[in-house]
């Protein structure tokens, strides 16, 4: 009997043997076909025990049902649901169109998953070995899940389209011969990417990839510390949000919800480097409690990601650097200990508007996080934070943010106009601290009016001179421009000469101070 009789008929093929003849019946009736021994040791498809030719079927005869198998039995809905069943040759649908619903569960392939530009209603492998899966530009109507799975060479999706969730749940993936484990570039995902408690060995690439809803690696475990990248997701559009947060671990756990307290947690783990470079995430990006092990020349990169929060809460690097260079956050939330040291911090062009620090963030700490991501002076993340410290109400300490700023440019002076920095900071504070010249005024002024007070003072014309006045005197002396009518009809010889110099070069020092720190507090505000 011929493939295309039997199948036309609804008989099963004579050629068959007795593994793919009950599989056969089984897709005809939209039943589980289970070839399960019972024995959790031996029906463990990534474990060492041999699966005989009772529990083998031939991929070309799983192909043959898929493609174009026999109808369905009167009143059922044809599908294919196999569990424990070793799989030998290559399963190969490359551009076919599968109809039937599949689900294959703890089964063991014996060779590559070879699924390039195939369609799919929905596709399930669920805790299945599998050699490898090729499965570039795949297209499914509706899920793709692969939870639990072990790939023993890696994974290839690029250019894919799954029209509602793709789950690698709990999968381990191994890399491939380039070094990556998930190639997954251009990647569209209609609605949930999740990819919990994962286990990824190389590179997990989504350059490119969109994420309907929420992309989530909570407590995933991502290994690449001999190569650059161990997540190398740049120009990633998620529409909701990205989770590298502790996942649940047990029967408490539930999936895509915060674990509950009690339960034991597994949290996100990195190393190697992360690259997030150009990304758009409509929610919020999330590093709750996550691990990063990164090397000297590795990254957190978050170079012009734009998002509404970035919560970045996880343990800080011990090496490497974090790059927010260019990124546009609404509200970042954070942890004293979350950031690097100095060296090891760049954010130029790093724009936020709202701080929200979880703990403790004094000012003095924060001033501290600006430092340590400006190896050489750049004025621009000093006027962000005091900008934010300002438009939360924090008039003060924007202020001190601003002086830092003033105190960090001054050591990159020449020594002139070092001195001179040294002199605004003694005196005014560069302006932001206007009381300062206040006591010095005050204190001089009643310096000079006691040491006046003992001097001669002859005046230059009889007749033509007010009365002597000490107190008027030395104010005249120490306020330029203003003219109190003291100065110049009296006559100071030797010391007093000096002194009276003295007290005109001092009032033009704390006017020209005041004078350019209320320049450049106006100009600021």
């Amino acid at each position: 009997m011929t493939e295309g009789a039997g199948m036309r008929a609804g008989d099963v093929p004579e050629d068959l043997t007795a593994a793919e003849a009950g599989m056969w019946q089984a897709f005809r009736n939209g039943s589980v076909y289970d070839l399960s021994s019972g024995d959790p040791l031996v029906d463990d498809p990534h474990g060492g025990s041999p699966w005989g030719e009772e529990r083998t079927v031939r991929a070309r005869i799983v192909c043959w049902l898929l493609l174009d198998g026999p109808p369905a039995l009167a009143g059922r809905v044809s599908a294919l649901k196999l569990a424990g069943i070793r799989i030998s040759g290559s399963l190969d649908l490359a551009g076919g169109t599968v109809v039937p619903y599949v689900e294959m569960r703890q089964c063991r392939f014996e060779q590559d998953v070879l699924l390039p530009e195939a369609r799919f209603t929905t596709l399930r492998m669920v805790d299945c070995s599998v050699p490898r899966l090729e499965a570039a530009r795949v297209h499914t109507e509706g899920d793709l899940h692969l939870p639990r799975c072990r790939f023993h060479r890696g994974i290839r999706i690029t250019d894919a389209q799954i029209g509602t969730d793709l789950m690698l749940n709990q999968s381990i993936v191994h890399r491939d011969r380039s070094g990556r484990s998930i190639a997954a570039d251009g990647l569209t995902v209609g609605q949930d990417l999740q990819a919990e408690l994962l286990e990824s060995h190389g590179e997990l690439s989504l350059r490119a990839a969109t994420v309907g809803v929420s992309l989530s690696l909570r407590g995933a475990r991502l290994v690449n510390p001999y190569e650059r990248l161990a997540l190398n997701a740049p120009q990633l559009t998620v529409e909701r949000s990205l989770y590298l947060t502790p996942a649940g671990v047990g029967a408490q756990a539930m999936s895509g919800m915060t674990p509950a307290r009690g339960t034991r947690i597994q949290r996100f783990e990195c190393e190697g480097g992360i690259r997030l470079d150009d990304g758009r995430f409509g929610d919020a990006v999330d590093f709750e409690r996550a691990r990063f092990a990164l090397g000297e020349d590795q990254e957190l990169s978050l170079r012009r990601v734009q998002t509404p929060e970035l919560r970045f809460l996880g343990e800080h690097p011990a090496r490497g650097r974090v790059v927010l260079s260019g990124a546009k956050i609404i509200n970042l939330m954070d942890r004293a200990d979350a950031w690097p040291g100095p060296g090891r911090l760049h954010m130029g062009g790093f724009a936020y508007e709202n701080l929200v620090p979880r703990g403790p963030f004094p000012p003095a700490e924060r001033l501290e996080w600006v430092a340590a991501a400006t190896a050489e002076y750049n004025p621009e993340p000093y006027e962000r934070l005091a900008s934010v410290l300002r438009a939360g109400g924090e008039d003060q300490e924007a202020r001190e943010v601003l002086l830092a700023k003033q105190r960090r440019h001054r050591e990159s002076l020449p020594p002139a106009a070092k001195l001179w920095g040294y002199v605004q900071d003694w005196t005014v504070a560069y302006g932001y601290r206007p009381g300062r010249a206040a006591v010095w005024m005050a204190v001089l002024w009643a310096a000079g009016s006691f040491a006046f007070a003992q001097a001669g003072h002859p005046p230059l014309k009889r007749g033509e001179h007010p009365e002597w006045s000490p107190t008027l005197f030395t104010l005249d002396l120490l306020l330029p421009v203003i003219d109190l009518g003291q100065v110049g009809f009296w006559q100071l010889r030797g010391g007093w000469q000096w002194l009276a110099t003295a007290m005109i070069l001092l009032g033009w020092i704390l006017a020209t101070t005041v004078a350019a720190g209320a320049t450049r507090l106006l100009r600021r505000n």
